[in-house]
Formats: C-alpha cells, structure tokens, sequence
C-alpha cells in the first residue's frame, strides 16, 4: 500500500510518550527526574538542618507549578494555537512571576536559617541558579509537548489516509467484480440462445464463480493457486463457448512456493478478461490467450498474451476500459512504486507484463 510521508514505526518510548495508560508513569518519571535535578544543585546547602530541605521542596513545588501551567495552560492555549507572541510574553511573565515569589521565600521564610558564611555567595548565586533551571525546564517540556502532537497529529494523519485508501480499493473491487461477471451473465445470455446444454455447464461453472467472490474475494489476500484455478474456470468456460479459442497457463515455481504465495484477490481477473474480449477473431480463425506466472526470490511475474486480429483495431481502442483502469490504480494504491506494468502491441499479439513482490 502507499506509504505516507509522516508514517512511522511504533515504539515503546513513542507508545510511552502519548498513550494514555503511561500517563501516570510518566509523570512520576518527571517529578522524580525534576527532583534529583534540583537535589544536585546548590541552593538548598545555604541553609541549616532540616531547613534545607525544606527550601528545596519549597522551590521544587513553585518550578513544577510553573512547568504543569506551561504544558496544560499555555502550550495548548496559546502556543498550539499559534499565538507565539502572547506565549512568550506570558511564559516570561509566569518566570518572572515564579522567581519572585522564590526570592520572597527566601527573604521572609528561610532567611533566618541561612548559613552566614555563604549568605553573600546564596544572594549572589540564587537568582542566576533559578533562571538556569527553569530554562531548561520550561523548553525540554515544551518540546515535549510538541512531540506528542506531532506524534498524535501523524498517527491520524495516517489512519485516516489508510482509511480513504482501503474506501478506495474497496470501491474498485466492488466496480472491477461486477463488471467481469456482467461479461459472464451476458456469455451466457447468447449461449441458451444458441446451445442450451453449454449453457447449463456454464451455469454451474459459474457457481465455482460466486463462490470464490464470497469467500475469497473478501479477503485482503487470496492464495495464488486460488487465481490460478480461478483464471482456470475462466478460461475454461470461454472455451465451451467458442470452439475455435483454446488457452494455456503455465506456471514457474515449485508447488511449495505457488501454494504459499498470497496476492490480492482478482489481480489477473481485469488482464486476462481484456485478454478473452480482445481475441476475438470476426473471421472465425483460431484465437488464443496465454498465461504465464513465475514467482522467483519474493518476486512474481504475470505474463498474459492474447491473439488478436490485424484488422480489428476498433476494440484496442477501447482496451483501456473501466476494469483495466480501476485494476491500474488499485496496483498503484497496493504496491505505490513497486511494481511494474508494460504492454506490448503488435499485428497480431497483445502482451501485458506485471511484476511485483510478494
């Protein structure tokens, strides 16, 4: 299938990062980390005993109310929104804001039991300290914040393009399926005017038909050797009804690897239908369809000639029809750049080639 641009792989750290059962884990791996940050600096030594520690919880609460109101207040309000001005004027108001009210902490609740010998170097240094944490801080969150947007806004991105992607294949299946068995019906329309007994035949062979649209064709993937017979049946009713068209399928591959290959459903169907209709000779003169499928190293080739009369140049005008034009773009929706498709025109033969990976 096409791949999108923002696609990516599924990781643990990028399903720890967005998805909803890690917010918990997430948040306690910040707060711990935040914590130790803080815990290896400087500021809370100044002070006596316990209050040490009781300065450092006091700043480590403020900072991580200034970082929770940056993540959930303006990150998503503001600088989501593109309101990058009113961001940073309110991101630097909010530190401003939060270093203050740290300094008058300082002054009018732990000065008292600051060390005098590093009280000079504690007023020198706490405001130069707090500014260097929050910076850091404040950015690695926000950063983060950004990333889980990105990662959020690609996961949709890309479900909804697989959504409108599948929608489309669906849509051209559900048009290719019809039109082949429209052909079918009419087949045999003419032949119970013509000869009710191949008619009967026909009729049950096309019972092998619905069956493999119910119980195959729904599926995203069929066996080849499912398609194979499929074309098979096909083949073989086109030659009950017309006496002079004979066909051959011819297969390059051990059967291991032909009953182990999967490939979409109906791939061939378009081609070698076109390769019937197109055979037809008005002079009655023999007319032939050749298929030849090799699978080798992971890779399959589709080979479909037809004969094809020199003188009737009306239908290969029309060779490119409803079904060949949706099996195009299905191929281009399945496999984007990966495959290969060439046609070969000549006076008496018409040659289709496909190549892609299984």
């Amino acid at each position: 299938m096409k791949h999108n641009p923002w696609k990516f792989k599924d990781t643990f750290v990028m399903d720890f990062l967005i998805e909803s059962r890690y917010k918990l884990y997430r948040h306690l791996l910040f707060l711990v980390f935040f914590f130790f940050m803080l815990y290896s600096a400087r500021f809370w030594h100044w002070y006596s005993g316990d209050y040490g520690y009781y300065v450092l919880l006091f700043v480590y609460t403020v900072l991580i109310a200034m970082v929770y109101i940056n993540i959930y207040v303006l990150v998503p309000r503001l600088f989501f929104k593109t309101q990058y001005v009113a961001y940073l004027i309110l991101l630097v108001l909010m530190g401003v804001i939060g270093l203050n009210i740290i300094g008058c902490g300082f002054r009018s609740l732990f000065a008292d039991f600051r060390i005098e010998h590093l009280r000079k170097e504690g007023e020198r240094g706490s405001i130069y300290e707090g500014i260097l944490m929050c910076i850091p801080i404040i950015l690695t969150t926000t950063t983060v914040k950004l990333l889980q947007k990105w990662i959020n806004d690609s996961k949709r991105i890309n479900e909804l393009n697989n959504l409108t992607l599948q929608m489309e294949l669906n849509e051209l299946r559900n048009q290719i399926n019809p039109h082949f068995l429209f052909n079918m019906l009419n087949n045999v329309k003419a032949l119970i005017r013509t000869d009710p007994d191949k008619a009967s035949v026909v009729i049950i062979k096309l019972s092998e038909f619905l069956r493999y649209q119910l119980y195959e064709n729904s599926e995203e993937k069929t066996l080849l050797t499912s398609e194979i017979d499929f074309l098979s049946n096909f083949l073989n009713l086109e030659k009950i009804r017309r006496e002079n068209f004979s066909f051959e399928i011819k297969t390059e591959a051990d059967k291991r690897t032909i009953s182990s290959t999967f490939i979409p459903p109906n791939l061939f169907t378009t081609f070698v239908e076109n390769a019937v209709k197109h055979s037809v000779d008005m002079n009655g003169e023999e007319s032939y369809v050749k298929v030849e499928i090799k699978v080798n190293a992971g890779h399959l080739s589709f080979i479909c000639i037809n004969s094809r009369n020199p003188d009737y140049s009306v239908a290969d005008k029309n060779s490119s029809g409803l079904g060949l034009a949706n099996i195009k773009r299905r191929l281009e929706l399945l496999y984007n750049d990966a495959f290969e498709l060439n046609t070969i025109s000549e006076r008496k033969e018409y040659t289709v080639i496909l190549k892609i990976s299984v």
